[in-house]
């Protein structure tokens, strides 16, 4: 169990970036599904390449059930990877200038990172950041945090308790 630092509470995106950070990032999402069959087809066209299209094809035909499992899978997979590599930050957070931390103030782990966005294949995960947190930040113990106003008040923070300390040059 982490400790929970008051910062981070005060600092918290409200719920209409959240839901921004959300539609952006499932726009994204969309659009990289679209470039897939797009980029399928041009291949198709003018390589007479066919196995991304026989793919796509054969993708096009499963039952609702698999669908929404590989849709979940490569959702998954897309957050996790994005949230990793920018450590916290997915496109929709760059956006608005949002990030992921721990609620300790820490950068989170590969680990918090995996429970975030494997949280997120629940259903109704989507709409649970609409009451206190959602599940997908009290399970990985971590927060999206308005970024500037966080480093602003951590490092005012910092400045206050560096007063009076001794400089040694």
């Amino acid at each position: 169990m982490r400790k929970y630092l008051v910062v981070v509470d005060r600092n918290r995106s409200s719920k209409g970036t959240r839901f921004a950070n959300f539609i952006i990032d499932r726009f994204i999402i969309t659009l990289i599904f679209f470039a897939a069959g797009f980029i399928s087809s041009l291949l198709y066209e003018l390589a007479n390449i066919d196995i991304f299209v026989n793919i796509i094809r054969k993708l096009s035909q499963v039952n609702r059930i698999t669908d929404i499992l590989i849709t979940s899978l490569v959702y998954f997979i897309f957050t996790f990877c994005i949230e990793f590599l920018t450590k916290g930050r997915s496109i929709g957070k760059y956006i608005t200038g949002t990030k992921v931390i721990c609620i300790d103030g820490t950068e989170p782990t590969m680990k918090d990172y995996f429970i975030r966005n494997i949280s997120r294949i629940v259903p109704f995960d989507a709409l649970s950041f609409l009451g206190e947190n959602g599940w997908h930040d009290s399970w990985s113990e971590t927060r999206v945090v308005n970024l500037k106003k966080y480093i602003a008040e951590t490092q005012a923070k910092s400045e206050i308790d560096d007063l009076g300390a001794k400089e040694i040059a």
